[in-house]
C-alpha cells in the first residue's frame, strides 16, 4: 500500500489544458507527450487517461520534457530512444522524474554503474556532466516528496523561487513559495483593485512576493 503523500502525487489533479499553461508549452505538444499519436506511444504515462489528467509526477515530468527539448535542444526521437535503453538499466515507473540525465545537447547521457551511457547512440561514452538545469527548479526532501518552482517570465538560471507548486499545499495549485497563499486568490484580490502593499502586510509577505503570484497569473491567463 502506498504511502498517502506518495499517493498524493500519483493522483490525477491536473487536466492538460491546465497542465500546459503551467508548464509553458503548447497544448498540442503537451497532448503528442502524454498521449502519442497513431501508432506512436506517449512518453509519459498518464496517472489517468479517461479523462486524459496529470499526477503531480506527470507534471513534473512533463517539465523536464519541456526543459531538455527548449533549453538542451534534445529531439523527441532522441528522448524516446533514450527511455527505451534506460530500461536496460534500471526499472523506473518515472524514469524522466527518477532517473537524472546529462546532456551534451544532442544525446542524453546516464550515470550507471559509475559509468556514463550514451542512451541515444548504444554506446557508452565518458564525458563531463553538463548542469542540469531543468532539475534546479525541483526540490526533494527526506520523505521524497517534490516541490516543483516553475518558470515564471522565462527559462533563465537567475528566475526566482517565489512560485510553488506541491501536492500537500493548496490541492497542488500554484501559491507563493513558502507558504499556503494561492496566486489566484492574490490575483483576483489585486484585480479587485486592492493594493499590492495591503495584500503583503495583510498576508505576511514581501510585496515582490505579491508581484510575483500577480505576474504567474498574468502569464498563466496569456497561456490559455
Amino acid at each position: 500500500m502506498k504511502e498517502p503523500i506518495h499517493a498524493l502525487m500519483e493522483t490525477p489533479i491536473y487536466g492538460l489544458s491546465e497542465a500546459a499553461q503551467y508548464l509553458r508549452v503548447p497544448l498540442n505538444t503537451l497532448r503528442y507527450w502524454v498521449q502519442g499519436g497513431g501508432s506512436i506511444p506517449p512518453l509519459v504515462i498518464l496517472a489517468n487517461r479517461d479523462p486524459a489528467r496529470l499526477s503531480f509526477t506527470n507534471l513534473l515530468e512533463c517539465h523536464m520534457l519541456s526543459s531538455m527539448r527548449a533549453i538542451y535542444e534534445v529531439k523527441i526521437p532522441r528522448v524516446r530512444k533514450a527511455l527505451i535503453n534506460l530500461g536496460k538499466y534500471v526499472k523506473h515507473k518515472h524514469p524522466l522524474l527518477q532517473q537524472a540525465f546529462q546532456t551534451d545537447r544532442r544525446d542524453l547521457f546516464v550515470e550507471h554503474l559509475g559509468r556514463i551511457v550514451n542512451l541515444s547512440r548504444d554506446q557508452q561514452i565518458l564525458i563531463p556532466g553538463v548542469m542540469e538545469f531543468y532539475l534546479e527548479r525541483i526540490e526533494r526532501d527526506s520523505k521524497g516528496l517534490f516541490k516543483f518552482y516553475p518558470f515564471v517570465m522565462e527559462r533563465k538560471q537567475d528566475e526566482p523561487k517565489l512560485i510553488q507548486i506541491n501536492p500537500t499545499v493548496g490541492f497542488g495549485k500554484p501559491v507563493i513559495a513558502g507558504t499556503g497563499i494561492s496566486t489566484a486568490v492574490v490575483a483576483s484580490r489585486f484585480n479587485a483593485r486592492e493594493s499590492i502593499d495591503d495584500l503583503a502586510s495583510e498576508y505576511g509577505v514581501k510585496p515582490r512576493q505579491i508581484e510575483e503570484a500577480i505576474r504567474w497569473e498574468q502569464r498563466t491567463a496569456e497561456a490559455a
